[in-house]
């Protein structure tokens, strides 16, 4: 199937003056669409779009289900790659909507757009985030200590921050997990999003359950599951080293020190 439109230039484009080249140019974007409600099994569909090559395939989305066809479904939110609602997979790989820019992607070929692995579509590029948050839950991302309420802050020394410091980027896009290959063939697997946001309080000094978090990684859907693919490193649009996170979790499962 495929869908074709003229869209009007916006008003910000710059006139047609004489001897100035418009900065846009046509692209394909083939995006895998789905409704339940249709049919069960999926298909493609291409989208001719004039864009400004220097703007992001969230754009050129919003263009599509703006002026083509309104009932493309998608998340995004903030739009500046902080709130992690747009992850999906663009040309092959997981990456956020709002980070990519067009120019980056050969625009000369199709631009392939379709949700990410591992959970279920719900309709379009929307999956979902159920049970990836429920991992994020198990493995308790939040302060816990014991004892009675303080009377004045926490205090932590700059190198004990350091320690975690890497892992709290985190931004919950799902776009490490879902670039697993092993939380693909086994959906009960933690994925590495929930080890990073288990690491992130592990290894802080403030916190007083790294045990309890550790043997919840021991079980056997846990931090031993990881095959080191380094999948989850290269997809995290935030630059966390995941792998590295992850074997710090094992090596302190093993010598209980962290």
């Amino acid at each position: 199937m495929s869908t074709a439109a003229t869209l009007d230039k916006p008003s910000s484009a710059p006139e047609g003056a004489k001897g100035t080249a418009s900065p846009y140019i046509t692209v394909t974007f083939r995006i895998r669409r789905f409704n339940p409600e249709v049919s069960d099994e999926s298909t493609w569909q291409d989208f001719q779009v004039e864009i400004d090559p220097k703007e992001r395939v969230l754009d050129g989305l919003h263009k599509i289900k703006w002026d083509m066809d309104g009932s493309l479904t998608f998340r995004r939110s903030c739009a500046h790659g902080i709130c992690g609602s747009d992850a999906m997979r663009i040309n092959g790989r997981n990456r956020l909507a709002c980070k990519t820019l067009i120019k980056d992607l050969n625009p000369d070929k199709p631009i392939t757009v379709e949700p990410i692995k591992g959970l279920t579509v719900l309709k379009d590029l929307v999956v979902d985030m159920e049970p990836f948050f429920q991992a994020y839950r198990d493995v308790m991302p939040f302060l816990i200590t014991k004892g009675n309420e303080p009377t004045r802050e926490r205090r932590q020394s700059a190198a004990d921050r350091e320690r975690f410091d890497d892992t709290t980027k985190c931004i919950l896009c799902a776009a490490c997990t879902s670039s697993c290959p092993v939380f693909w063939n086994d959906g009960q697997y933690f994925g590495p999003a929930a080890i990073v946001n288990a690491h992130r309080f592990i290894f802080d000094s403030r916190d007083e359950a790294g045990e309890q978090r550790l043997e919840i990684l021991n079980d056997k859907d846990g931090v031993w599951r990881c095959r080191t693919t380094f999948n989850c490193t290269e997809a995290c649009p935030r630059g966390i080293e995941i792998t590295k996170a992850i074997q710090e979790v094992k090596r302190a499962l093993i010598t209980r020190r962290f």
